[in-house]
């Protein structure tokens, strides 16, 4: 998997990633990380996109609580209930209904080690079964959960529902910290959409 990220800039917090064959192969439903996916979301799975995080003494952002509320299509389609539409690093993305999140999950593949100190991911555990969470109401939805750290070692895998309210702090302590995060789901768009892929 390295291999195939390799060459990608080192510069940039986050890199939208298609169009790579060899990293493909690493996550169609025959390899190990996709037999993750389906194991949650049964045979039919596949992934619809990928983002390489490179946490560095550089590049050590925090990211403040929110939900993964995009998908990346093919094309824009004027349908019912998608929307709004934007364009990232060339990829049309584009908020899709809830029920579309919500037969999602999320991967994220560990390159590095991530300890406390580190800029673990937060999640705010059962925050994914309150659906689409309007931005007034995140803040307060967090003050009532339990809050966990994703700690993690070098290959450590965590696996999560797409909609679950997330955060990241800058690291304490910088170190390198590559995330390969892949969305999957197991139903294909409706009305002509159709997912990127990756």
């Amino acid at each position: 998997m390295e291999a195939a990220l390799a060459g990608l800039p080192e510069d940039r917090a986050g890199i939208r990633l298609g169009g790579n064959g060899d990293l493909r192969r690493h996550l169609d439903g025959n390899s190990p990380i996709g037999q993750i996916a389906a194991a949650v979301l049964g045979p039919a799975s596949f992934p619809v996109r990928a983002i390489l995080f490179d946490k560095t003494e550089k590049t050590n952002w925090s990211l403040g609580w929110h939900q993964d509320r995009t998908i990346v299509v093919r094309e824009r389609r004027d349908v019912p209930g998608y929307g709004p539409w934007t364009r990232k690093q060339g990829m049309i993305h584009v908020a899709p209904p809830a029920d579309v999140l919500a037969n999602m999950v999320t991967l994220r593949v560990h390159l590095d080690p991530v300890p406390d100190d580190n800029a673990p991911l937060l999640v705010a555990r059962g925050s994914h079964a309150c659906g689409v969470v309007m931005e007034a109401d995140i803040e307060p939805l967090v003050q009532r959960s339990d809050i966990f750290p994703c700690l993690a070692e070098r290959g450590d895998v965590w696996l999560y529902a797409t909609l679950i309210l997330h955060a990241s702090s800058a690291a304490t302590r910088p170190a390198r910290r590559r995330v390969l995060q892949i969305d999957y789901t197991c139903a294909p768009l409706s009305d002509g959409l159709e997912f990127r892929g990756v």
